[in-house]
């Protein structure tokens, strides 16, 4: 009897202890995108990164982040030799088979892969209380929500203005109804002129985009994406005409972080300058 009781003690000390690891706050955060690691800082938990993928750029501290992927994969043995207490994972961008393997292995994981942009103050939210920094990142949250229903106000009753989003060049690619990039336009009042495509990010053709005769092109600022066309062979089309053509920093644009609205600014700004 006296056995059983002390097995019983030990066995609920194991499990209070398992319920204060599982509850206590992150120390030591892997972030596997570029996205949740501009939303760590964003929300003072920066200094909780122990490593990160390429590309992860902002802040200027999170070039000091030691990094262990990529696109083409993870480093599985790192995580392992870093053996954090929370991996945030990117459902849309990296290897599913690396997702798996890391939850195969006991890490707790956290999907971070926000699909709209009032889901960027929902993600905040969560990491706030996965890092225990609840406060700041409710703050935040309620910041950014403020922001982009004023930016949804202010650009509701403008003129709707004939968009082409330049994803890329070479193929010439675009956007549609379900992409990120859409829900941007939408804010801003714009006519996608693609938005009704078969997929969410088709391929098209020069000629196809002279049909349908956008007043305002726009593109990333990246050198090839600008290079890859020569627009100014198409003079019948408005958006050229007229000298509506704009670069745009692809990293507010295509990241689902707070810096987002300054994503939504910029390309409502453009918008304006077609307008005017």
């Amino acid at each position: 009897m006296q056995h059983s009781v002390k097995r019983l003690l030990v066995a609920m000390v194991c499990f209070l202890s398992v319920s204060v690891a599982v509850a206590a706050p992150a120390k030591r955060v892997i972030a596997l995108s570029p996205h949740s690691v501009e939303m760590l800082y964003a929300i003072g938990a920066g200094e909780t990164i122990v490593a990160t993928t390429d590309h992860a750029d902002f802040p200027a501290a999170a070039l000091d982040i030691p990094r262990i992927g990529g696109y083409h994969g993870v480093q599985i043995e790192r995580i392992i030799e870093l053996n954090p207490d929370l991996v945030l994972v990117w459902g849309s961008g990296n290897k599913a088979e690396d997702i798996e393997r890391i939850k195969s292995l006991g890490f707790k994981v956290f999907d971070s892969d926000p699909k709209t942009l009032e889901a960027v103050a929902d993600e905040l939210k969560a990491l706030g209380e996965l890092t225990g920094n609840k406060l700041q990142a409710d703050r935040v949250a309620d910041e950014y929500l403020a922001q982009l229903a004023k930016l949804r106000k202010d650009n509701l009753a403008k003129q709707k203005v004939k968009v082409f989003y330049q994803l890329w060049s070479t193929p010439l690619m675009t956007v549609a109804k379900n992409s990120w990039i859409q829900q941007i336009i939408d804010v801003c009042h714009g006519d996608n002129v693609y938005i009704d495509a078969a997929s969410d990010y088709p391929q098209v053709s020069l000629e196809s985009v002279l049909l349908k005769m956008p007043e305002v092109i726009l593109q990333s600022q990246d050198e090839g994406n600008v290079l890859g066309v020569d627009w100014s062979k198409w003079q019948e089309i408005p958006a050229v005409k007229q000298q509506h053509i704009y670069q745009l920093n692809a990293d507010l644009l295509h990241r689902a972080a707070p810096r987002a609205l300054l994503g939504v600014n910029a390309l409502c700004e453009a918008l304006d300058k077609a307008r005017k």
